[in-house]
């Protein structure tokens, strides 16, 4: 499973992409205006950074704007997937731009047959929102096993990028299912690490060498 990091925060980005841990990044307006700098000036700098793709996100609504604006996003670097919303404009976006041979983020995906559309337009990746379909009192990973079905049913290419993630929890489902990426903010790619056991095991592994007056170096 690739991990995209779901932040513009450049510190974040660089100390989970030093442990190994980005295999991509994921933007949007929102979250770049909160660090109070130009979009693509922290864009460029992100895909200097790392690797893998940058989901960077247009802001107009209609088709044609849309490939404008992401003719001009992929100008930044090549890593650059456009990010358009689930619509029928942005459907017609995507094909236009996978068609010129560059990748695209289908977001703003909240049903199968949302999914089932956005491969057909050829999308890179599709961007189910688990946490918001949560935050109605539906199931987010039933989307996501549906759509994992669908997609192996008929041998479709776009990777499963499941989004909105809250919590540990959504990493570990999204992975039993077979999710292709998850995005996520920063802490909770690092909550992973936390477990109970493994503190009162290293208390009692600390206790144990403080007793002993064992030392390596």
């Amino acid at each position: 499973m690739k991990f995209f990091v779901d932040t513009a925060e450049i510190d974040a980005i660089a100390e989970l992409n030093d442990l190994g841990m980005v295999d991509g990044v994921t933007t949007n307006p929102s979250l770049i205006k909160k660090s109070g700098r130009d979009i693509i000036e922290v864009t460029k700098e992100i895909c200097n950074l790392v690797d893998g793709p940058v989901s960077a996100e247009v802001t107009a609504t209609d088709a044609e704007t849309m490939i404008a604006e992401g003719r001009k996003l992929v100008e930044i670097a090549e890593n650059i997937a456009v990010k358009v919303p689930l619509t029928w404009d942005g459907l017609k976006a995507c094909k236009t731009l996978t068609d010129d041979g560059h990748m695209v983020n289908v977001t703003l995906c909240f049903s199968a047959n949302q999914a089932l559309l956005a491969a057909k337009a050829g999308a890179t990746f599709i961007s189910p929102f688990i946490g918001r379909l949560d935050d109605i009192n539906l199931d987010g990973m039933e989307l996501i096993e549906d759509i994992r079905t669908i997609y192996d049913n008929y041998g479709f290419e776009t990777q499963i990028l499941a989004a909105s993630i809250r919590s540990v929890n959504h990493v570990l489902d999204s992975a039993r299912i077979g999710a292709d990426v998850i995005t996520a903010p920063p802490a909770v790619i690092k909550a992973m690490v936390n477990h109970p056991l493994t503190d009162k095991g290293l208390d009692a592994f600390l206790a144990d060498i403080k007793a002993a007056e064992i030392k390596i170096l």
